[in-house]
């Protein structure tokens, strides 16, 4: 069978994941080309893994005629342009999150993927491909718990992340859209219906730097839906003991959890301190497989000419949630979430 040929765009911590789970864990998929504006990293990266190609210019990339898709884990601002470019190139498409920071780009998102109806576009929301929320979408499809009525999630970034953060706090579209985003889209789709109103709070509780750019440091939302149905979203960087990730799915029969203890794996450690479990420190730790299984359901449509369930209208519609969300936090005020 023909592999996939991929370029890959970025290389920063995520996107070098990406690639090595391109080049390394998807059988039917190569890792083709690369690209980032630092070339010294593409040559390293290049060398190392015995690359074809490598690129500091996208543009150039996407001439490559050798390519079948590209995968874009570049800054959030430059997607939507790369999603058009790279499609009227013909390529398939994965993007990363957000689809977009302003609703006009995820708007020229959409519009690109629908002049393309033959290519496959898919936005990288990994935790619907996590095995214990396939497993939790599962047993709530079977009415296992009743009705859901509730969801909460926890995202929260270690403090041990802070530098990183602030740096990247100019340009993540604040912390609704850079990390809450992943709760907002879990909501939607574990409680099967949109928010039509939101309440957000939050502030710099440790960290200032996030306030000059309208952001907190810990911030978290309420939002109603069509349904009736609540959801409890919050977004937080400062915590003490690692990567934690949470949700819990409050139904008329019966209550779904998820990591509620952010355990790194099922070993206790007894010494000194006492006994205790061991958290997860990072995100490419806590969703190892779920990268790769999105990676694979993409290979998949490819293939087997057929679309994923994520769509670029999810994309749209989670940065519009997002950014009511920012708009109540910014002002104090209810939002009314508007249509797409």
């Amino acid at each position: 069978m023909k592999k996939i040929k991929f370029g890959m765009v970025g290389l920063g911590r995520l996107g070098i994941q990406h690639a090595e789970n391109i080049a390394f864990k998807i059988p039917e998929a190569e890792l083709t080309a690369i690209c980032a504006i630092e070339e010294e990293r593409v040559e390293e990266v290049k060398t190392r893994w015995g690359v074809p190609y490598g690129y500091t210019d996208f543009d150039e990339m996407i001439k490559n005629n050798e390519l079948d898709a590209v995968f874009l884990c570049s800054p959030s601002h430059l997607h939507c342009d790369q999603i058009e470019k790279a499609l009227k190139a013909g390529l398939h498409v994965f993007s990363e999150k957000p689809l977009g920071i302003t609703l006009e780009e995820c708007k020229r998102a959409e519009k690109a993927i629908e002049n393309h109806p033959d290519k496959v576009f898919m936005l990288g929301f990994m935790r619907r491909y996590d095995p214990s929320y396939v497993y939790a979408k599962k047993m709530i499809d079977q009415g296992k718990i009743g009705k859901p009525f509730l969801f909460r999630g926890y995202s929260q970034d270690p403090e041990s992340a802070i530098a990183g953060a602030i740096a990247y706090a100019g340009h993540s579209g604040g912390q609704f859209i850079d990390m809450a985003v992943h709760d907002i889209d879990l909501s939607r789709w574990l409680l099967d219906s949109e928010p039509i109103q939101t309440w957000g709070i939050g502030g710099c509780y440790k960290h200032d730097e996030f306030g000059k750019h309208k952001d907190g440091d810990n911030v978290s939302a309420l939002l109603k839906f069509k349904n009736d149905a609540m959801a409890f979203i919050f977004a937080g960087r400062t915590a003490p003991h690692g990567y934690n990730v949470e949700t819990e799915i409050i139904g008329t029969e019966g209550i779904l959890r998820i990591a509620n203890v952010p355990q790194k794996n099922l070993v206790e450690v007894l010494d000194p301190s006492g006994v205790r479990k061991e958290c997860s420190q990072d995100f490419l730790e806590r969703f190892e497989t779920a990268y790769v299984d999105e990676l694979k359901e993409f290979v998949n449509c490819i293939i087997n000419k057929r679309k994923p369930e994520v769509t670029v209208y999810d994309g749209t519609r989670t940065t519009i949630i997002a950014y009511a969300c920012k708009e109540s936090f910014e002002t104090g005020k209810l939002i009314d979430i508007q249509e797409n």
